[in-house]
């Protein structure tokens, strides 16, 4: 009998082994190519571009805003017009989020007023992959979602872009694309290099070497995450239509042969039917050799009820969540663990990869338990003040500030507040 794409496993094992972000050897070839950005700059970039195959010549590494409008021209009128309107999008959705968040003021115990002003950071850098697959949909969810945070500067990398790549950069309003992939590109937005400005923030998933890189710059500069293989659950019940979960695990299993596509369900019969479903899909898939490499990093699992379920799912913390059950609304509230989720049959996550509003790029290896996704509020910084007032703080205020100052040995701090008595 034939070995089931999809595995069968025990709920005892549905602890999935958790890796670090990058190995050892990944961090050591990240910080030397880092370090050789940092001392030598754009003619480090160039150099490592070139060694690794993103560009031939010194003059195809930084693309200007003409030649991303000359590729917005050349693009098919209807791929132009599904660009743009995921961007606006995605745009809306990230303007909604921004909206949230306000500047809070209240009155303050020394007669003034304290709060925050939220403000974005200046730059930031976007990455988006372009190796086995240009993703054109990450130049959108990165560029877009910075400028709707208000980032004054947008730069964008991405190894070779293709002409949807370059388009979906004008689209989104970046200023700017290095042709380059890899820790050099990581390394030319947290040191700067020519004309590529230091940024602040540094966002977008990439291979191991952009993990790594972006694992060494982190608190020189803000990330997003360290995104590792995409990851897709499904939890399902006896109502769900096996083909339509065998179509979304391959949608997920065709990214990238380390993906993992997962099903736990409540179903006996289920792991066997979306099997025989993975089975007759991929006979037409062209992608077919990537998920069923990934499929092999899956696994199928039979749960007493929903509550294991959900248990389950909570100890995977998963990129991507599907509910596809009886009262999915009212059971999905019930999740805490996941990086996106994804409600009743009707709402695919393949809608969430091109931009029906929320945002692709999320925490994946079980982060998701620590980490959300890419938002406006990863370009965000909430700055606190204090306000003085016309009366100043009270003695009895001062006193105990100065009595706290002296409990952790700091005299002169205890000093600078009870010089606040003096003032009229």
């Amino acid at each position: 009998m034939t070995a089931p794409l999809l595995k069968l496993i025990a709920p005892a094992e549905i602890r999935l082994s958790r890796k670090d972000p990058v190995d050892a050897d990944t961090l050591a070839i990240a910080s030397r190519i880092l370090a050789d950005v940092r001392e030598r700059g754009l003619e480090a970039v160039t150099s490592h571009a070139i060694r690794l195959g993103d560009v031939t010549h010194a003059d195809e590494v930084i693309v200007d805003r003409s030649r991303l409008t000359t590729a917005l021209s050349r693009l098919d009128r209807d791929d132009r017009r599904v660009l743009e309107e995921a961007a606006e999008r995605i745009r809306t959705f990230a303007l909604a989020q921004r909206a949230s968040i306000t500047d809070l003021s209240i009155p303050s115990p020394i007669g003034g007023s304290m709060g925050h002003k939220i403000a974005p950071v200046d730059r930031a850098g976007c990455y988006a992959p372009g190796g086995r697959f240009p993703l054109p949909s990450s130049v959108l969810m990165t560029a877009v979602t910075a400028r709707a945070a208000g980032v004054r500067e947008v730069w964008l990398a991405s190894p070779r872009p293709s002409d949807a790549t370059l388009a979906a950069a004008a689209i989104a309003g970046a200023d700017g694309v290095i042709a380059v992939g890899g820790a050099q590109a990581i390394g030319a937005f947290a040191y700067g290099a020519g004309p590529i400005p230091r940024c602040d923030a540094i966002v977008g998933p990439g291979n191991r070497f952009v993990t790594a890189a972006k694992q060494l710059v982190a608190g020189r500069v803000a990330i997003d995450m360290l995104a590792g293989p995409s990851e897709l659950l499904v939890i399902a019940d006896d109502s769900a239509d096996p083909a339509t979960i065998a179509a979304d695990l391959l949608a997920q299993a065709e990214h990238d042969p380390d993906a993992i596509p997962m099903l736990v369900t409540t179903d006996a019969s289920l792991p066997a039917r979306v099997n025989a479903e993975l089975a007759v899909q991929l006979q037409s898939l062209p992608t077919g050799a990537n998920a069923r490499a990934a499929l092999a990093n899956g696994f199928a699992c039979l749960v007493g009820s929903i509550d294991d379920a959900i248990r389950a799912s909570d100890e995977i913390a998963p990129e991507h969540l599907e509910v596809l059950t009886r009262d999915a609304a009212a059971i999905a509230s019930r999740f805490n663990n996941y990086g996106a989720i994804f409600i009743g049959s009707g709402a695919a996550e393949v809608f969430g990869d091109y931009g029906i509003g929320p945002n692709h790029t999320l925490p994946t290896g079980g982060t998701a338990r620590s980490f959300a996704g890419l938002s406006v509020f990863t370009f965000l910084k909430a700055r606190t003040f204090l306000r003085s007032g016309a009366s100043g703080p009270s003695p009895a205020l001062v006193a105990d500030i100065a009595r706290f100052a002296r409990i952790e040995g700091l005299e002169a701090h205890a000093r600078a507040a009870e010089r606040r008595n003096s003032l009229g």
